[in-house]
């Protein structure tokens, strides 16, 4: 089916912003109506340039979530909202269930009610999710696929298993038409500064210390968001109901690699335009000194799995998805636009742009 009113559930995070942004370029005549709950992560900002209304409220509103299903004529669910933060659920798990677990139930049991015990409308329940669900691999352990046992190593992951559990449940039990994505990590735009990318090119900017837990070989398959959402778009179209695709990037990669990329990237942009060392002045790039001085080793986290890896042949075989960025073309993409939108982080550092989302978004009931 081509949906033709979308409900996406934390829409103005960050992989959902980015999927209203690739789905209205696809779709342009689609209806997308964001629900979000603002907490410190979304960003109505981020949604800047799309015809999508927001509307802030909580996936644990089930009556809210009832009221929209049936009175936009929504005919898809797309759900991105979650807490997932790894660190954030190691000092508060509670949250996580709350939000990840709790949530999604009550997602699922809206669209039951709306979709099932009323309107019969064609419909798709899609879930978002992650490769973490699968725990941890060895350096030469197959990769992880469809049909690899879950062994969830943290509160945030053991949540996001919860999580699908219960989707494929509701579709087993109740019939209602589902799918699942598992991905691996995203990078790009509108991330929130608190994930390794990000958080590392701003700690850079600013001669910030570049934390890097235990030896920095723990291994990820890089993927970009915009990747991923061309995934997560083939999925609603083409995908079996009921069925799980994994969404990969191709690209594994041990964090210190990508923090020497990241490092190398820097001081060849700040050789390149000079005016970045006026704009940053506290970067070691704007003096002539290597980024790479600011790299700290730190003690590792607790319960850290040592690589995830991605093999995404059956949504190549059966939905013709393909990573369209290598690491290296991905990256370049995004740190040029995380210097060229220097507004938009530097308001969430300030704390600016939270006050600003206080003042002018009320949670409606």
């Amino acid at each position: 089916m081509t949906p033709k009113s979308l409900l996406v559930t934390g829409g103005a995070g960050f992989i959902g912003a980015n999927f209203v942004h690739h789905w209205q370029a696809l779709h342009p005549d689609s209806i997308i109506t964001v629900l979000d709950s603002l907490t410190y992560a979304g960003n109505p900002r981020s949604l800047d340039g799309t015809s999508a209304e927001l509307i802030v409220a909580d996936i644990r509103d089930q009556a809210q979530v009832e009221t929209l299903l049936r009175d936009r004529n929504i005919d898809t669910l797309v759900h991105f909202a979650a807490e997932s933060h790894v660190d954030r659920s190691i000092h508060g798990p509670a949250a996580f269930v709350d939000t990840n677990i709790i949530g999604t139930m009550n997602l699922l049991a809206a669209a039951r009610t709306v979709w099932l015990a009323g309107s019969g409308t064609p419909h798709r329940f899609h879930h978002v999710s992650t490769d973490e669900v699968y725990g941890t691999l060895g350096p030469s352990d197959p990769a992880f696929c469809e049909t690899t046992p879950y062994a969830p190593n943290s509160p945030y992951a053991a949540s996001k298993a919860g999580s699908d559990h219960l989707v494929r449940a509701w579709h087993h039990t109740y019939g209602l038409d589902v799918t699942t994505s598992n991905c691996s990590n995203n990078y790009g735009p509108y991330q929130f500064p608190e994930k390794l990318i990000p958080l590392f090119l701003i700690n850079a900017l600013h001669g910030r210390p570049l934390p890097i837990y235990g030896d920095g070989q723990q291994v990820r398959d890089w993927l970009h968001v915009e990747d991923h959402c061309r995934g997560i778009a083939s999925v609603i179209t083409n995908g079996v109901s009921g069925e799980t695709y994994c969404i990969g990037g191709g690209a594994e990669l041990p964090n210190l690699t990508v923090i020497d990329t990241l490092c190398a990237a820097i001081d060849a942009s700040f050789a390149a335009d000079a005016s970045l060392a006026t704009r940053f002045p506290d970067a070691p790039a704007a003096s002539g000194m290597p980024t790479d001085s600011l790299k700290t080793f730190v003690a590792d986290r607790p319960g850290h799995d040592r690589r995830y890896a991605i093999d995404c042949s059956r949504a190549r075989a059966e939905l013709g998805y393909e990573p369209a960025r290598d690491f290296t073309t991905g990256f370049a993409e995004t740190l040029a636009w995380y210097l060229a939108n220097e507004p938009w982080w530097r308001a969430i550092m300030d704390g600016s742009y939270r006050q600003w989302v206080e003042q002018n978004y009320a949670k409606r009931g």
